[in-house]
Order: C-alpha cells, then structure tokens, then sequence
C-alpha cells in the first residue's frame, strides 16, 4: 500500500491542487460540457440531434441559459482562486521569445516557470474575456427574461457576439485539454491533486522551489 504522500512506485509527491479547487474545475468543465453540446444544437440544424443531451428541445432552451449562469460562477471562484498566479511576469515574456525551445520540449533551456506559464497565462485571460462575453450577451439573448427589454438591433449583435464567443472558448478549452495530454501528469494533478517532485521541477522549477521553501518554513 502507497503512503499518502508517495505515488505506487515510492516517488514523493508535492499537492497541486487541493479538493476544492479540483471540485470547482470540474464543476465548471462538467457545465461547459453541457453548454457546448446543448449550444451547438440551437446554433445550427444539423447538430439539433446534440439536444438530446438534456432531454430535448424544449428543455434544451430552458437549461442552457440556468447552466451557463452556474459555469459563470464556478469560473469566477476560478479566477479568484487562480488570478495571483497568472501575472505576465519577465520570465513569461522570455518564455514566448523561445517559442522554438517549447515546441520542442528543450525545458532546461527555457527560464524558470512559476506556478503556470505564459501560454497557460494567456489562455487564462482569453478564458475571461470569453466568458464575460457570454454572460453579457446571453442575458440580452434570453428571451424568457430579458431579451425584451432591448432593441431588435442588439439583440441580434448580442447573438453574434455569443456565437463568436462561445467559438472563440470552444477552441480555447480544445487547446487547453490538448496541452493537458502533452504534458503527461497533468490530468493526474487535476484528478488526484498531487505532482511528482520530477514533474514539478521539469515543468514548473520556479513554483517547485518556493513550495519546498514554504514547506521547510
């Protein structure tokens, strides 16, 4: 039987994540999940079949605006809990001068990473800008409350500015999961919460170091 604090092969593990903030992630990829199929079926005729995912049509229009207020909030929990740790930093503005070095994996030439890179950074903040753009626009869309009190004119740029959107965080959540698959552990970390002492060091030195620093303290 592992200890607690050593993986099945005996390695140590430092925590990445605690149960919240792995509760909260899952929360928000478990609403985006919904939105994304149940949006994609009221977008265009030939995904309407994607309606089944939340018991048709009907309910489709129903839930898809109720689930997207819960994914706002479980995001916004997200950057509050995560904004500290995804300031643009020298060391990221030298990290995207060797875009060559991190397409091919050359880390020990790359400077100290903290707790998330500059890509990560970056996508972070797109992430935002996404989200903020549908909320916005979803409460002007959202005929059964809102849609009313606007002119025709908004809200048909409202509809094309959730359409763009929910493309532009589509593709960004594409990138996010693919980049979690490139880097073996990542997954594990947001599953099970912990990192190997080597992964950390590998991908994040920076962050490995002041957390061995804090633990010491």
């Amino acid at each position: 039987m592992s200890h607690p604090n050593r993986d099945k092969d005996g390695n140590p593990l430092i925590q990445r994540y605690t149960p919240n903030e792995r509760s909260n992630h899952w929360i928000t990829a478990i609403c985006f999940i919904l939105l994304a199929v149940s949006g994609l079926a009221m977008f265009h005729p030939a995904m309407a079949w994607m309606a089944m995912f939340l018991g048709g049509g009907q309910w489709t229009r129903i839930l898809h605006p109720f689930i997207g207020l819960v994914m706002f909030v479980s995001f916004a929990v997200l950057v509050l809990r995560f904004w500290h740790h995804n300031h643009i930093d020298a060391a990221d503005k030298q990290w995207m001068k060797q875009m060559g070095d991190v397409l091919n994996n050359r880390e020990d030439k790359l400077p100290k990473i903290g707790m998330y890179n500059a890509g990560q950074k970056m996508l972070f903040f797109v992430l935002i800008a996404s989200m903020c753009g549908l909320l916005l626009s979803g409460i002007v869309i959202w005929r059964a409350y809102f849609a009313f009190y606007f002119p025709i004119e908004i809200v048909r740029l409202a509809a094309l500015l959730h359409a763009f959107s929910a493309f532009v965080l589509i593709c960004s959540i594409v990138v996010h999961i693919y980049a979690a698959f490139w880097v073996k552990g990542s997954i594990g970390a947001m599953i099970r919460g912990t990192v190997t002492y080597g992964w950390a060091r590998k991908h994040h030195p920076r962050w490995f170091e002041e957390v061995v620093r804090k633990n010491r303290d």
